[in-house]
C-alpha cells in the first residue's frame, strides 16, 4: 500500500482555485443553498432539545481545534433564544484549548448529533466566555457550577443531510466495535 503525506503529494494534482473546484463539482441544488438559516428556527430548537453531544471547533494561529462535548440532553448546552446558545464549560483536564482560542478568534463551528438520528445540525457563529453568576448557577450540576459559560451567537444554522451517518452505519448495532479491538485512550496518548 502506498503511504501518502503532505510531502509526497504531487503539487501538480492539487486544487488551488475556485475555478478548478467549479470544473469538478456542479453548482449545489437550490434546496441545498436554501437550507441555511441565519438563526435557529423553532424546529431546530426542538431538535436540539434531544441532542446530548456536539463537537465545538475553534481557531488559533496554529490551526483548528475540535472539542467533543456531551452530557444528558439539556445539560450539555441550552438554547437561550433563536440567536444564542449557552454552553457550560465544566472543570475537566484544564487544558482550556477552546477558551484560549476564543480569546484570539471568536469564530466557532458546531455539529450536533442525536443518537439514532441520521441528520446532524451544523451551526456557525461567534463565541464569548462569560462568568455571569446567573448563567453559572443555571448550569450547576449536583451543586457544582461550571467554571465558565460559552455564549454562542448564531450566524448560520442548517441541517446536514443523512448520507454520512447512514453510510458510516454510525448508529447501527451491527457495526459497533469491540472496545478490546481498539487502542485505549492511554495508548493513544503515548508518544509516537
Amino acid at each position: 500500500m502506498t503511504r501518502y503525506s503532505c510531502d509526497t503529494v504531487n503539487e501538480s494534482h492539487l486544487i488551488t482555485s475556485l475555478d478548478e473546484l467549479a470544473r469538478i463539482y456542479p453548482a449545489p441544488k437550490p434546496t441545498s443553498r436554501g437550507k441555511i438559516h441565519d438563526c435557529l428556527s423553532e424546529q431546530m430548537q426542538r431538535w436540539l432539545l434531544h441532542s446530548p453531544f456536539f463537537v465545538l471547533a475553534s481557531l488559533r494561529e496554529s490551526g483548528i481545534d475540535c472539542s467533543p462535548r456531551g452530557d444528558a440532553p439539556g445539560k450539555a448546552f441550552t438554547v437561550l433564544d433563536a440567536h444564542t446558545i449557552a454552553i457550560p464549560d465544566r472543570r475537566g483536564n484544564n487544558r482550556i484549548d477552546t477558551l484560549r482560542n476564543l480569546l484570539i478568534d471568536s469564530r466557532v463551528g458546531l455539529v450536533f448529533l442525536i443518537p439514532g438520528i441520521a441528520e446532524a445540525l451544523r451551526i456557525k457563529g461567534r463565541a464569548h466566555i462569560s462568568v455571569d453568576p446567573q448563567l453559572l448557577d443555571r448550569f450547576s450540576l449536583e451543586e457544582v457550577a461550571p467554571a465558565t459559560v460559552i455564549i454562542v451567537k448564531v450566524d448560520s444554522a442548517y441541517v446536514q443531510n443523512a448520507r454520512a451517518i447512514r453510510s458510516s452505519h454510525l448508529w447501527d448495532d451491527d457495526f459497533l466495535v469491540d472496545p478490546d479491538q481498539v487502542p485505549s485512550a492511554a495508548d493513544l496518548s503515548l508518544q509516537p
